[in-house]
């Protein structure tokens, strides 16, 4: 009797401490950083880049193929970059040896791709770019994505201090029953700031500032531009810069690349060419010049007003 006290005694223990921690490694996760130190980070915006980039992308299909290979182009001649993408992975899934990286295969039969481990480790990289799948709340809660944005960061740094690390923000299905533009406008700070940003941050062993590529934002804000419009050129909703309900198709790969410059070089991206080729050679969609300059000037005000993109305007 008094075992099988015990025994449940012990299973209910078991259970509020499952319960208190998530069904994953919660526990022993810092707080978050407080807002005001998070914010104090952000204060000085980082030098523009006075050169080409080479850039590190590891992620999935919201980066993909076409994006990087559109960024190239925006970059210019002495622009570089490798990358390792999967279908909807996680940071964990790049980092630990015995998770298989979905997709693995299938994305990463270019010319670009490069181990992350093997590429980091060199140190050869002025910026390493890292996202993490969605549905983000599945990720925080099963797959502890602020302790591998951890582990990504410190080994980026440990091949080169002065490499930048960014954390990519992306979004959600369009047909999201919270509304996709509510989750966009909340998403970012309950979610990739809080949960993931802030709490790797809080680590002792982070010493420098992971920057943001406000993806979602950008999408949020033009979606916006384009409802109040009526449609710019070709694209009269937010819907036409998808292909299905998350992925983007050429014009939004385009409004991606651009954010990606403006984040990273630290310049306007107005005036940018807007005829590009996907990284099958082939002619990407063209927004043409009136979508092009609408998408380029929303670029840079999202980028410039938000301070963890390390961006200020002129």
């Amino acid at each position: 009797m008094i075992f099988h006290r015990l025994k449940r005694k012990s299973a209910t223990l078991l259970f509020l401490f499952l319960s208190a921690c998530g069904l994953t490694s919660r526990c022993g996760v810092p707080d978050p950083l407080a807002e005001a130190d998070f914010n104090a980070l952000y204060e000085t915006p980082l030098t523009p880049a006075a050169s080409g980039l080479s850039v590190y992308h590891l992620g999935h299909s919201l980066v993909g193929r076409d994006m990087p290979v559109m960024l190239e182009q925006l970059g210019g001649a002495d622009h570089s970059f490798n990358s390792q993408l999967g279908w909807g992975s996680m940071l964990r899934e790049h980092w630990e040896p015995d998770m298989p990286v979905k997709g693995f295969e299938q994305e990463n039969q270019h010319v670009q791709f490069r181990d992350p481990h093997e590429a980091l480790a060199e140190g050869s990289y002025d910026a390493v770019v890292l996202t993490e799948s969605v549905e983000i709340r599945d990720s925080i809660k099963y797959h502890d994505p602020q302790e591998y944005l951890r582990k990504w960061a410190n080994a980026t740094w440990d091949g080169n201090s002065q490499t930048r690390v960014y954390l990519y923000e992306t979004w959600h299905n369009l047909d999201d029953a919270e509304g996709w533009l509510t989750r966009l406008d909340l998403d970012l700070d309950r979610y990739w700031e809080t949960e993931i940003l802030r709490r790797t941050l809080a680590h002792d062993d982070v010493a420098q500032p992971i920057y943001v590529i406000p993806g979602g934002q950008v999408m949020a804000a033009f979606a916006r531009q384009l409802q109040d419009a009526g449609g710019i050129g070709p694209v009269k909703t937010h819907e036409d810069l998808f292909f299905d309900t998350i992925h983007f198709n050429d014009y939004g790969a385009y409004l991606m690349a651009l954010t990606h410059y403006a984040v990273l070089y630290g310049r306007s991206p107005v005036g940018l060419p807007h005829t590009l080729l996907k990284s099958d050679g082939t002619p990407a969609d063209d927004p043409g010049p009136e979508l092009a300059a609408a998408m380029q000037e929303t670029v840079w005000q999202v980028v410039t007003g938000y301070a963890p993109s390390g961006v200020r305007g002129d």
